[in-house]
């Protein structure tokens, strides 16, 4: 018998590396005050439902897109808002979490139809489930930037491994720590982010204070090369066992979609458990369909 899109789900949370609790209780506590980050991040993410529940509803004929998870405007210290938390956190512990549309085929909700978004029946024949996330950069343009990042860092790398390989700093190098300087005498371009060595500070005289130096801006450049050089899709950990419950109710598969400000990028649910469940594939940038997902690497965090 073909396994439900609910029973694989179950399976693979419960197949997942990570300690995820499908009966977890939400008990949060009530925030009192509306951060301007939080609210910035709102208006931004409501900004990017709206875009996408346009580009649906606008361009295609053939699926229609309901808006579905809460959209209250309330924040921390509005009136109402106490009651307005305990009711989400009631409804994330008994359904779990919405997401925050509905797409369906036009054909099965016509737009004069009367909808009723509160009827399990209703929600049960939607065809996805869409989790929209957003992020404040044009990913072309970030992609470029930190190609460069990496492109300077590199070059300044072979710089500064030029300078140490060359005397008197090669000879002092040796003398002082023959591993570390067969470690940079053989680095490359491509593993100068490799390299782990403890910085050692030196100065009993002028030629070890220099080298000291050289190796304390070697090791800032391999640092810069390990920094994230891509924009990522990043489920969050504590969320995962709340969509299962919402699955497990309806039924419908769930997609994450993450707009940027010039592209977005769509990745099923099920993909994010199977591929960060995959030892082999960490740190690996993946692809699908042949399109390189290097902006756009599913994490959980």
């Amino acid at each position: 018998m073909e396994e439900t899109y609910k029973a694989e789900i179950s399976r693979l949370i419960q197949e997942s590396p990570y300690e995820i609790d499908q009966d977890v209780e939400v008990k949060g506590r009530l925030p009192t005050l509306a951060s301007s980050e939080f609210l910035t991040n709102k208006e931004q993410g409501d900004w990017a439902e709206e875009v996408v529940f346009n580009a649906i509803n606008e361009h295609s004929n053939e699926y229609r897109a309901l808006k579905y998870g809460r959209d209250d405007s309330l924040a921390a210290g509005d009136p109402g808002f106490r009651e307005f938390f305990e009711a989400y956190q009631e409804e994330l512990n008994s359904i779990g979490k919405k997401p925050d549309l509905l797409v369906f085929r036009r054909s099965d909700v016509p737009d004069d139809a009367r909808l009723d978004l509160t009827d399990p029946v209703f929600v049960q024949s939607a065809i996805a489930a869409i989790e929209v996330r957003s992020s404040s950069f044009f990913s072309t343009r970030y992609a470029a930037f930190m190609e460069e990042r990496t492109r300077q860092a590199e070059k300044e790398c072979a710089r500064l491994q030029g300078l140490i390989l060359r005397e008197p700093y090669s000879k002092a190098l040796w003398e002082k720590s023959p591993a570390i300087h067969k470690m940079i005498a053989e680095a490359t371009p491509d593993t100068f982010r490799d390299l782990d060595f403890r910085r050692r500070s030196w100065s009993s005289s002028e030629t070890l204070q220099q080298l000291s130096e050289y190796l304390k801006r070697l090791k800032e450049q391999i640092s810069t090369l390990h920094k994230r050089d891509y924009l990522s899709i990043t489920p969050k950990l504590e969320d995962i066992a709340l969509v299962n419950r919402w699955i497990q109710n309806f039924g419908v598969p769930h997609y994450y979609l993450q707009v940027f400000f010039d592209k977005a990028y769509i990745i099923p649910f099920r993909d994010i458990l199977e591929l960060t469940a995959d030892t082999e594939k960490e740190d690996v940038f993946f692809r699908w369909n042949g399109i390189p997902r290097t902006r756009a690497r599913p994490q959980l965090k």
